[in-house]
């Protein structure tokens, strides 16, 4: 049907034909990091061939993202018009949504080229037979997907560990605004600073080369996602030996910090250094950061789906990633499965549809010419620093502004005063995916809404949010009586109208609609 490969040369022809130049990186002086979300559909004339054909499939590139910044808590705004996370793969996944809005436009208005069919319940649609998504990233996702094992016979991956980090650990874990730059560089995304690559045989000139551990079995002990629920005994290290033999004498280092007040890092030398299976945030210099790292979001994304809560109130069921595609770089098969749905076999009192599902994780062999490896072994003795390049490109196969670049959660050029214009806003911000839903509502007859945005609580958010993103009064609020919205009151004044959306109707975990 599709190979790893073929994947990865897909999304990197997408990257270099139809992405413009301005947000890529400047030649051998910037990196970055590329995500994006493939469709899988069954070939048309699929039905005519005979039973022992080979299922011919058609592959297209849906929503793409790169960059490798996000902002600190200071600079987040309630307002929902900033990039909290500017990741590779939040800004592919936020892409995503993008062209899922698009598509219900067109199934409501019956085009019969839409990825969505009318479902079983008024008002709702659910995906056409036979289509799937396929997530790729060109790298690991930061945190606990990068904490990978490095074996005796390969090249140590970190500098060794100095006497201060032996004495003072806990400085380390905690993100000590004196520690060095080099060793808080959270762009890393688990490919430590000093980790040096090589060439092979074989390769063409430039390109690096990272040692694969794809071949490892996967299987660790299963933790719950919450690290405060996990026993002592079960927050493992990544120790002993791999599964082929060898010793396991170190660990990539991830940047992504541990969720504070709940178990941390030991900061031990060698392979001890990091706890496996916990929630981890993306570290800023000084500034701490309130977004998860990217492998609590894929986790996340794998039991409840990728669309959001806004889309779900007209889907049937959740929209699941089938597979999961990394390029080449440092990698980890076990590591991948224990981060993506390891971890989160505990999980339960899901709402109906809702369970962790148990995704295809595949390496390619192909490396992202972009990435900071690839770049590094170019350079070669080239003077200047290596840094990640500050932009973020987003693109969506929608017709309108498929492209949006930003810089610091904003379009790149915004200045100061302009932030509050609506042209200084991301497509794929949250304010204006709810303004892109409120359209797509607008587009439909009330009576065939679903019985989720029929009546009060529909009336109660449009009063709450106008078309500038700013709050009302909230006077009708005091109508609304059903049990579900107890506590709305007293949160309206700290809360965005995401989670008062959340916690008004769909009463399940808030991660739904943070970045």
């Amino acid at each position: 049907m599709w190979t790893a490969d073929e994947i990865a040369w897909l999304c990197y022809e997408h990257y270099q034909t139809r992405l413009p130049k301005q947000g890529k990186p400047e030649p051998n002086r910037e990196w970055t990091l590329l995500a994006a979300v493939v469709k899988i559909q069954p070939a048309i004339d699929q039905a005519c061939g005979g039973a022992n054909k080979p299922v011919q499939v058609t592959k297209e590139v849906v929503s793409m993202g790169t960059g490798t910044k996000c902002i600190g808590q200071s600079k987040m705004r309630k307002s929902g018009d900033i990039l909290n996370d500017s990741h590779a793969e939040v800004i592919a996944r936020r892409s995503f949504q993008r062209y899922l809005l698009h598509q219900l436009h067109l199934a409501a208005a019956l085009k019969e080229n839409s990825i969505f069919v009318p479902g079983t319940q008024r008002g709702l649609w659910k995906l056409r037979q036979g289509i799937l998504f396929v997530f790729f990233s060109s790298h690991t996702p930061c945190g606990d997907a990068s904490i990978i094992p490095m074996l005796e016979f390969e090249d140590q991956p970190c500098c060794p560990v100095s006497r201060r980090w032996a004495s003072k650990p806990s400085e380390e874990a905690s993100g000590n605004p004196e520690t060095p730059e080099d060793e808080k560089n959270y762009e890393d995304l688990g490919s430590p600073v000093t980790k040096k690559m090589r060439l092979e045989p074989g390769i063409p000139d430039g390109v690096a080369h990272c040692q694969s551990l794809d071949n490892q079995e996967s299987g660790p002990v299963p933790p719950t996602v919450s690290s405060s629920d996990v026993p002592t005994q079960e927050l493992a290290t990544v120790t002993g030996r791999a599964p082929s033999g060898a010793k396991v004498v170190d660990v990539y280092r991830t940047g992504a910090k541990c969720v504070p007040g709940e178990a941390g890092d030991s900061g031990k030398p060698g392979a001890a250094y990091h706890q496996v299976g916990l929630l981890r945030v993306k570290p800023g210099r000084g500034d701490r950061t309130r977004s998860m790292s990217c492998s609590d979001k894929l986790a996340r994304w794998n039991v409840l789906g990728c669309q959001g809560a806004l889309l779900m109130h007209l889907l049937e069921e959740p929209l699941y990633l089938s597979a999961v595609v990394i390029g080449r770089c440092p990698y980890s098969q076990e590591a991948m499965r224990r981060a993506l749905t390891g971890r989160c076999q505990n999980v339960s009192a899901l709402p109906k549809g809702f369970g962790v599902q148990e995704v295809t994780i595949q390496q390619s062999g192909l490396l992202f010419e972009q990435s900071r490896g690839a770049v590094q072994a170019k350079r070669a003795d080239s003077p200047g620093r290596l840094v990640p390049c500050g932009a973020a490109i987003s693109w969506s196969a929608v017709p309108e502004q498929p492209l949006d670049v930003t810089a610091n959660g904003f379009p790149q050029g915004t200045t100061r005063k302009a932030i509050r214009c609506l042209q200084a806003r991301s497509q794929i911000s949250k304010v204006e995916l709810f303004r892109s839903f409120q359209k797509l509502l607008s587009s439909i007859s009330e009576d065939k809404w679903p019985d989720s945005l029929r009546g009060q609580l529909w009336l109660a958010l449009e009063c709450f949010l106008d078309a500038e993103g700013k709050t009302k009064k909230l006077s009708k609020m005091k109508s609304l009586s059903s049990p579900s919205l107890c506590g709305w009151r007293a949160k309206v004044k700290k809360c965005t109208w995401s989670v008062l959306l959340l916690q008004a109707h769909l009463k399940v975990d808030h991660l739904y609609l943070t970045d």
